[in-house]
């Protein structure tokens, strides 16, 4: 682990990051020793860090921390976190802040081929998003939803728990992104009032532009998401799982989800 460059593994305990959950992070794969999709993942995280008014270290210093840690950890799992930096009490920010930069990498999960191929099972989990349109498709660092949520499925039979919002639109996984193919229609959802919107949702809605699909970004009910011919959720670690079974949602057979996996896998998209 690297905390503004240097081998360390503490921050200053009055780090906003740890006082309010001031920052942002990405979180990505490393192959070779090197990020995968490293411009696109930069692009986002410079975004988040504009929205929130903190200053982003440049792409060249973080991507040359991440090849160093990739000395020792080429195959595995990359994680930049960033913090508007230490500051006296209280909400408000001071002008004078320097950020944190925060970086690790960690072994990847080893998760089942099957998940790729065959499908995962969703859980709906009890929990809804509030609303905050200010903070939507931004990766900030609270994440306390997505922790209870995940708290909930635990142990069951399921790979991931799926999240509505509090008007009951789907919103996506607790760690991913959805899409639904209907007909010759690609549908994600409508992440204006919450959720995360993550690269490899902006590399799915790619490939569609470049295949002639029509993608519609929509606010999707349950009802709406149980006639879909595939359901499939996406992130930067597992890339493309299938949904498989989803309350009264089953399928076997994932043509469209399997197309799109293999455009996503070579990482020059």
């Amino acid at each position: 682990m690297l905390i503004n460059g240097a081998p360390g593994s503490s921050i200053n305990a009055e780090d906003r990051g740890l006082s309010y959950g001031d920052g942002v992070f990405r979180t990505l794969r490393m192959q070779g020793g090197r990020p995968v999709c490293w411009e696109r993942q930069y692009a986002k995280l410079q975004q988040d860090c504009s929205a929130l008014k903190i200053s982003c270290p440049s792409a060249l210093v973080l991507f040359s921390e991440l090849q160093q840690l990739g000395k020792t950890q080429s195959e595995g799992v990359a994680k930049i976190i960033i913090t508007r930096g230490v500051s006296s009490r209280g909400y408000a920010p001071s002008a004078q802040s320097e950020t944190t930069r925060i970086l690790s990498v960690s072994p990847i999960a080893a998760y089942p081929a099957d998940y790729a191929r065959q499908g995962v099972r969703l859980y709906v989990c009890k929990l809804r998003l509030g609303h905050q349109p200010l903070l939507a498709g931004i990766k900030h660092l609270n994440r306390l939803e997505n922790v209870l949520a995940s708290s909930e499925w635990q142990g069951q039979d399921v790979q991931e728990g799926l999240l509505n919002d509090v008007s009951g639109n789907v919103i996506g996984g607790t760690r991913s992104n959805l899409f639904m193919l209907r007909g010759k229609i690609l549908y994600t959802p409508n992440l204006s009032r919450c959720g995360v919107a993550g690269v490899q949702r902006a590399r799915v809605m790619d490939w569609a532009k470049q295949h002639g699909v029509a993608c519609s970004v929509a606010d999707i009910r349950m009802e709406e998401l149980m006639l879909a011919d595939e359901i499939f959720l996406v992130n930067s670690v597992f890339g493309l799982w299938p949904v498989c079974e989803l309350a009264g949602y089953r399928r076997t057979e994932h043509p469209g989800a399997w197309k799109i996996r293999e455009w996503l896998n070579d990482e020059r998209h």
